[in-house]
C-alpha cells in the first residue's frame, strides 16, 4: 500500500499526540464552582446574548439558487484528504431552504441577537458588479432578515465569513490582490444598501488571520495555497511572504469598507460596523525575560497583527524589526484609513497558550509560522494550561484567558468596545453513547457559565464589553474537521433528514436569560 498523503501523516500524529496528552498529562488547573453561580442578572440589561452561524457552514444549495462557487467550495473538491471526513458543504444543514423553522428554533432558545453571514456569491455569482447580481440572493436574505426581526431577533452581519468567490481567486489571485479591496467595497455597499434599513450591526470579515495563517501559510483552509508539508518545510515558499500580503490587502478592504460605511449610509441607517478577530491569549511558558518577550510577540503576531494597524496605524514593532523587508509598508494615507476604522472588536475566543521563547535557527525555514521566534504549546511542566476539549484538536479550557485577552485589549488598544462574537465547545461527532446520551451536554453549560463568570469580572475591571454570542447554533461544517465536531446547542442528526434536535444546553439557555436558571 502506497504511504498515506502528507496530511493525513500529519493528522495521524496530531491525533496520537492528542491521546498522548490526554492519558500522560493528568494534571490540570480545578476551576472554582464560582465560576458556575454567574447569572443573567449580574450584566447590565442591554448586555447583548446571542448565538452565531456562518453561511457556508449551514446554508447548502451550493450550486442552486444562483449561486456561484466560493473558495471554499473549490478546497473541499480539490483537496478532500484536508477534510477530516472528505466531506463538503453542498447540502450542509439544507439550512438555506430551512431557514424559517431554524429562526424558530433560534427563537427557543431564548436569545434576541443572531449573528449570522451572507454568502458573497449568491449576491454576486462571478464576484464583481460587472458579472451580475443574483436578486434570488438578495430575495433570501431579506426575506431571512424580515423573519428574525417578526421574531424580535436583532441580526448581526458578517459580510465576509472565508467564504469568497473563486471567481476572483481564478482572476487575480484573490486577497493577495489590490483589487480584492473595491470588490469587497462594491459587494459591501449592495449589502449597506439592499439590508441597512434593518440591519445595524456589521462585520466586515471574519477572522482574518485564520485566512491568512491556515490558508497561505500552512494551507490546510482554503484557499490551500501551500501543500502540508510547508507546514514542516515551507518548500513552497508562499509562507515566506503571501500570509502578510493578504493580511495587508485584507486590513486594506477591511478600513475601506469602513469608510464607505461611515461616509454613506451610517448616519441614515443608524448602525455600527467592525471586524472580528482570532483571541488567542498566550501566557509566559515562565518567568524568564526570554519567555515573557515571547508571550507578547505571539500575541503580536496574532491578535497585534491587526489590531495595531487599527488602532496606531502600523504593524507591532516586533513584527517589523523580525520580519523586516518581507512585511509590506502602509502608506501615510492608508495609515490614517486605518486608524480607528472600527465602532466595535469582535473577539473569537476559544482556548489560550504558553509561549517560549524559540531562538532563530539557519535549520528553520523563513516562513510566516517561524517568524515570531515563539514556540506556543498547550502544557507547562507537565501541566496542561486546561482540560482538552473532547472533539477538538486544539481547544484547552481556559476560560480565565479569556478575561486576560480582554484586559490585554483594554490596556494595550485604548479600550475598544467589544463583544464576545465565538465562543464554544465540542463534542465528536461519532458519540458511541447514543443519541439521549449525546443530548446530555452539561459540559457545554459549564463551559458557557465559566466563561460568562470571567468575561463578567473583565467587564467589571473596566473592559467595554457588550455581548457575548455563543458559537455555535446547531452541529454543522467544522470546515477542515467536516462533520466529526460538534458545537451546536442542537444536535443534528445527519442519518435523519438533518432533523434538528435540542441538547440540554438548548433548553438551558433561555431558562438563564430569563433568570431561572
Amino acid at each position: 500500500m502506497a504511504s498515506s498523503p502528507p496530511f493525513l501523516r500529519f493528522l495521524k500524529w496530531m491525533c496520537i499526540i492528542g491521546l498522548f496528552a490526554r492519558l500522560s498529562q493528568v494534571h490540570v488547573v480545578a476551576f472554582n464552582p464560582k465560576e458556575l453561580q454567574v447569572k443573567r442578572a449580574d450584566f447590565p440589561r442591554d448586555f447583548v446574548f446571542g448565538v452565531s452561524t456562518a453561511a457556508a457552514q449551514m446554508e447548502g444549495s451550493a450550486k442552486s439558487a444562483g449561486k456561484g462557487p466560493s473558495v471554499w467550495d473549490t478546497f473541499v473538491k480539490q483537496f478532500p484528504e484536508r477534510i477530516v471526513d472528505r466531506s463538503n458543504m453542498s447540502t450542509a444543514l439544507d439550512s438555506y431552504k430551512r431557514y424559517k423553522d431554524d429562526v424558530k428554533l433560534l427563537k427557543d432558545t431564548g436569545v434576541d441577537h443572531y449573528r449570522f453571514s451572507i454568502a458573497w456569491t449568491r449576491i454576486l455569482p462571478k464576484g464583481t458588479l460587472s458579472g451580475g447580481i443574483n436578486q434570488e440572493g438578495i430575495d433570501h436574505y431579506n426575506s431571512l432578515i424580515d423573519e428574525l426581526i417578526k421574531n424580535g431577533i436583532t441580526p448581526y452581519v458578517t459580510i465576509l465569513h472565508f467564504d469568497w468567490p473563486q471567481a476572483l481567486e481564478d482572476k487575480y489571485g484573490g486577497p493577495l490582490n489590490r483589487s480584492f479591496v473595491n470588490d469587497l467595497k462594491d459587494y459591501s455597499e449592495i449589502c449597506f444598501k439592499t439590508f441597512g434599513d434593518r440591519v445595524k450591526n456589521w462585520i466586515t470579515i471574519n477572522e482574518p488571520y485564520v485566512v491568512a495563517f491556515m490558508g497561505y501559510d500552512v494551507g490546510i483552509s482554503a484557499p490551500g495555497r501551500c501543500s502540508v508539508d510547508s507546514f514542516f518545510k515551507c518548500t513552497a515558499g508562499n509562507s515566506a511572504t503571501e500570509p502578510y500580503i493578504v493580511t495587508h490587502n485584507l486590513l486594506l478592504a477591511h478600513a475601506t469598507v469602513v469608510k464607505l460605511y461611515r461616509k454613506k449610509f451610517q448616519e441614515k441607517q443608524g448602525g455600527q460596523i467592525g471586524i472580528s478577530l482570532v483571541g488567542v491569549y498566550v501566557e509566559p511558558f515562565s518567568d524568564s525575560v526570554d519567555d515573557r518577550a515571547a508571550a507578547k510577540r505571539g500575541l503580536d503576531f496574532n491578535l497585534g497583527w491587526f489590531m495595531e494597524p487599527l488602532v496606531y496605524g502600523n504593524y507591532p514593532k516586533s513584527m517589523r524589526d523580525l520580519v523586516k523587508e518581507r512585511l509590506p509598508k502602509f502608506r501615510q494615507k492608508e495609515k490614517i484609513l486605518l486608524k480607528g476604522s472600527f465602532d466595535f472588536i469582535g473577539i473569537n475566543y476559544y482556548t489560550s497558550r504558553y509561549g517560549k521563547n524559540d531562538p532563530a535557527s539557519p535549520k528553520k525555514p523563513t516562513c510566516y509560522h517561524n517568524d515570531a521566534l515563539a514556540s506556543l504549546t498547550e502544557q507547562r511542566n507537565g501541566v496542561l494550561i486546561g482540560p482538552p476539549a473532547n472533539g477538538s484538536t486544539f481547544i484547552y479550557i481556559y476560560p480565565q484567558g479569556l478575561e486576560k485577552l480582554l484586559e490585554f485589549m483594554k490596556e494595550h488598544y485604548q479600550s475598544p468596545k467589544m463583544y464576545i462574537t465565538e465562543n464554544g465547545i465540542t463534542e465528536p461527532k461519532d458519540d458511541k453513547r447514543g443519541l439521549g446520551e449525546a443530548l446530555k451536554d452539561q459540559h457545554r453549560i459549564e463551559n458557557t457559565l465559566r466563561h460568562l463568570y470571567w468575561i463578567n469580572k473583565a467587564r467589571k475591571n473596566g473592559v467595554n464589553l457588550k455581548g457575548y454570542f455563543y458559537w455555535s447554533l446547531f452541529d454543522d461544517f467544522e470546515w477542515g474537521d467536516g462533520y466529526t465536531s460538534r458545537f451546536g446547542l442542537y444536535y443534528i442528526d445527519y442519518k435523519d433528514n438533518l432533523k434538528r434536535i435540542p441538547k440540554d444546553s438548548a433548553k438551558w439557555f433561555p431558562k438563564f436569560l430569563k433568570g431561572e436558571a
